[in-house]
């Protein structure tokens, strides 16, 4: 499991700020997830108004075939947004509008949020070396696109969001799972509580 700090993430999304598929980037950096969900949601999924994305189906790679599943839980989930994702969203939506203008007719519309030029689906392999590649060329240490997902729940964790709202980001069938997942996270929050006991009782 690799993780960046939030400073590796926030180079990181610097860096790609002008890519095509920033938004992408930004939007499994900053809910978790997976490559699958990414690529399978649509903009009849996503509230941009309400700042909400519904998580309800994956796109996947079967022997380099594109299969369309529900989650990896079977269950849909809704993530709550933060402003500037919705902003790089909106800057998104806006792009893809100029290319539907720009190919006509010939436009593939499956009204997903992150597809080719042309409408059609990514390859979710194809996704994973783009990433590879814009993490070699902003020199941040090697991760995998999945790691995006640990690196988000590590930060959460560390930043004391309750345990029952990072299993509900992640779409984990308990927050006890998510805890033992991530319980790397744990120790700076031992240290955290203790100081803050002890400057509880000696200012009492």
């Amino acid at each position: 499991m690799g993780i960046w700090s939030a400073d590796e993430i926030r180079s990181f999304l610097a860096h790609v700020s002008d890519d095509r598929l920033s938004a992408l980037w930004t939007l499994a950096a900053m809910t978790g997830m997976r490559r699958g969900e990414l690529l399978g949601v649509t903009w009849a999924d996503i509230d941009l108004d309400a700042a909400r994305v519904a998580v309800v189906r994956s796109l996947l790679s079967v022997d380099y075939h594109l299969h369309a599943s529900d989650t990896k839980s079977g269950k849909a989930r809704v993530i709550d947004i933060d402003p500037l994702t919705v902003t790089a969203l909106r800057s998104h939506r806006a792009r893809q509008n100029e290319e539907r203008l720009a190919i006509g007719a010939a436009y593939q519309d499956e009204n997903l949020v992150f597809a080719r030029e042309d409408g059609l689906p990514l390859h979710p392999e194809q996704v994973t070396r783009w990433f590879r590649r814009h993490v070699a060329a902003a020199g941040l240490p090697q991760i995998r696109l999945h790691d995006l997902r640990h690196t988000h729940a590590s930060l959460l964790v560390q930043a004391g969001v309750h345990p029952k709202i990072v299993q509900e980001r992640l779409g984990h069938y308990s927050s006890a799972f998510t805890m033992d997942t991530y319980a790397h996270a744990l120790p700076a929050l031992q240290a955290e509580a203790a100081q803050r006991l002890s400057d509880l009782v000696h200012r009492a």
